[in-house]
This record gives structure tokens, C-alpha cells and sequence, in this order.
């Protein structure tokens, strides 16, 4: 009775470990920089909110002067926000003059220094 033995040969597995090697040099460097992607994309997230919350604020100072707050200044977007202020100190809003009833674009710089736009609206 003769058992013959089965499994993979050696060039077999020589092959397969190549072909990995292969797929994870092609993949790595993709994965590799993801966080300067998410700090983009939180930077944006925080500018959206920005902008949204100038908008709410507008539109509810227009209806009624005792509601909202005043904006005059790109920083003054900040306090519109939940809790009266940007998430984090990595955030800064760079300043600049916001005339009643006018739009401006205002540049928010985040984690990483990545930087997003913002608009705000001004209003007394």
C-alpha cells in the first residue's frame, strides 16, 4: 500500500509569497498619508459648520433683531457654533472685515495646516 503525500511545492509557495509581496507594495502607499486626507476632511467638516451656522444665524437676526448675534468679522463665525467655539485650538479662523448683509469667504486652518472656506454673512 503506497501513501503519496500531497501539499503545495515549493515553487508554488514562492509564487504566492511574491504576488502578496506585489499587492502589499502596490496598496501600502495608499494607506500610508490617510492622515493628512482626515485632517482634510475634518478641516472641511468644522468649515461646513461654519458656514451653516452663518446662515441660521442670518436668517434668524433677519426674522427678529433679539435673536442671533451679530457679525461683523470672519472670527465672529466661531461663536455661532455649538458651545460658543471652534472644537479644538488647532483650529484659527483668519480675520477679516464682514460688512451688514454681504458675503465674504473667510479661510479656516486646521489640523496639519490644511485650510478650507468658509462664507459668512454679515449682519448688526
Amino acid at each position: 500500500m503506497q501513501h503519496r503525500q500531497s501539499g503545495f511545492t515549493l515553487i508554488e509557495l514562492v509564487m504566492v509569497i511574491v504576488i502578496i509581496g506585489v499587492l502589499a507594495a502596490v496598496a501600502i502607499p495608499k494607506f500610508v498619508d490617510l492622515s493628512g486626507d482626515a485632517n482634510q476632511a475634518a478641516t472641511n467638516g468644522v468649515a461646513g459648520s461654519l458656514s451653516s451656522a452663518a446662515a441660521i444665524n442670518y436668517a434668524a437676526r433677519k426674522a427678529n433683531s433679539s435673536n442671533g448675534s451679530a457679525v461683523t468679522n470672519c472670527t465672529g463665525a466661531a461663536a455661532l457654533l455649538q458651545g460658543g467655539a471652534l472644537p479644538s485650538a488647532s483650529y484659527t479662523i483668519t480675520a477679516g472685515a464682514v460688512a451688514a448683509d454681504a458675503t465674504a469667504s473667510c479661510t479656516l486652518t486646521g489640523p496639519g495646516s490644511k485650510t478650507a472656506t468658509f462664507t459668512v454673512i454679515g449682519i448688526l
